[in-house]
């Protein structure tokens, strides 16, 4: 099981938050598996922090490959997935992320109960 993290579930792992689940930590951790990052989660924080709605530091693409975690662009195919989604979720970013996560088959690590609403999405 590969993952990919949610936005949220990498701002606490870059910052090694204690709001970081004891599993998610034990998951990201693990050797046997291949732990992603959108570039959509590069995106969100950008634009919320330019916005003044988070706090993150600057360099987030260079910490991300820093701690040993994949970059994973957002291609065509995902932003075509997109508009077979249900609409259980109005957050866009959330949203690229989900159907990432369904063409990739990846587990998305993420704290949002409404992500597990959409069919062929595992969530931890």
């Amino acid at each position: 099981m590969n993952l990919l993290l949610d936005t949220h579930v990498l701002l606490w792992w870059l910052a090694d938050s204690h709001r970081l689940s004891a599993r998610h930590r034990e998951l990201i951790l693990d050797a046997k598996r291949r732990v992603f990052v959108s570039s959509v989660s590069v995106a969100e924080i950008s634009i919320k922090s330019s916005l003044g709605k988070l706090d993150a530091p600057e360099g987030v693409a260079d910490a991300i490959t820093s701690s040993g975690l994949e970059l994973l662009a957002f291609d065509a195919a995902h932003a075509e997935a997109l508009r077979e989604l249900p609409w259980h979720h109005r957050d866009p970013f959330d949203r690229m992320l989900i159907a990432q996560a369904q063409i990739e088959r990846l587990t998305l690590l993420a704290v949002d109960e409404r992500i597990p609403h959409y069919p062929g999405i595992t969530t931890e």
